[in-house]
């Protein structure tokens, strides 16, 4: 194997560690959130959503030097479009993005499946009618259709690429220094969580729910999982997919231009 290859094979082990990190942690908090009476996180929400952003961040301590860390397709999509991310290498992450996916999931079913099963029969549920779902997929909350949570995923994706964006651009003076970024990045994930996660669960990340999802339907979730409830199952990939190119394209055409490398020097007064 040539070294070009085997730095490549890396980087999507990486991308792969990566999610399966960050499923780990967040679908085994939302597990401990839905399958427990009384559940340590009802009235203390920010737990989840601070479970769900350190999980980001250990991914980008683990494998940022390796790959960056994308661990989202919508991040991918983002750095090729803008920030010259090559375009060969962006279904080949998104692959690992989804295998890392499914893997995590399937370590947070060995972990709670007797869990899991005992509140499907305490509750009266089934897998194929959606009981315990939301420990792996996310779903519209209440007062949200399909297309509405389309559209809220094309918002919050949007403020979360943007976000990633600041944080990372070399030529923002008040960004975080030195590898702080990844506290800041996962910070930013929890406060989306915490201030719009009841909407639909903040998918945010196509692989974060395609994943899972595809793991809960061959462990007997059924239409449950595809199509989901009202055909539920693309919005959480396409909405972030097109919030990624939006939230990208303003951070790199609405503020970078005007960050202090690329701004003329001022002449004399």
């Amino acid at each position: 194997m040539t070294p070009s290859r085997k730095a490549f094979l890396g980087e999507l082990i990486s991308e792969a560690v990566a999610i399966c990190i960050v499923m780990t942690f967040g679908l085994s908090v939302a597990a401990m959130y839905t399958l427990y009476d009384p559940s340590p996180y009802k009235t203390a929400y920010w737990g989840v959503c601070i479970t769900w952003g350190m999980a980001v961040s250990i991914s980008i301590y683990v494998t940022g030097a390796v790959s960056g860390t994308h661990a989202n397709p919508g991040v991918t999509l983002a750095l090729a479009l803008y920030r010259g991310f090559a375009w060969k290498k962006v279904l080949p992450y998104w692959c690992a993005q989804l295998v890392g996916a499914f893997l995590g999931a399937a370590i947070v079913y060995a972990l709670y499946y007797t869990v899991i099963d005992h509140f499907n029969a305490t509750q009266h549920l089934t897998r194929a009618g959606g009981g315990a779902a939301g420990v792996f997929f996310t779903a519209p909350g209440l007062a949200v259709t399909p297309m509405k949570a389309f559209v809220d995923e094309i918002i919050l994706t949007a403020i979360l690429i943007f976000g990633i964006f600041a944080i990372t651009d070399e030529f923002n003076t008040m960004a975080p220094q030195a590898n702080f970024g990844a506290i800041v990045i996962g910070l930013l994930v929890a406060v989306i969580g915490a201030s719009a996660g009841y909407l639909e669960a903040w998918a945010i990340n196509p692989a974060r729910d395609l994943g899972p999802r595809s793991f809960a339907w061959l462990m007997g979730w059924n239409a449950a999982a595809f199509p989901g409830d009202g055909n539920y199952w693309w919005v959480p990939i396409a909405g972030p997919l097109i919030g990624a190119v939006i939230g990208g394209g303003m951070q790199h055409l609405l503020i970078r231009p005007f960050l202090p490398r690329n701004r003329p020097l001022a002449g004399p007064q």
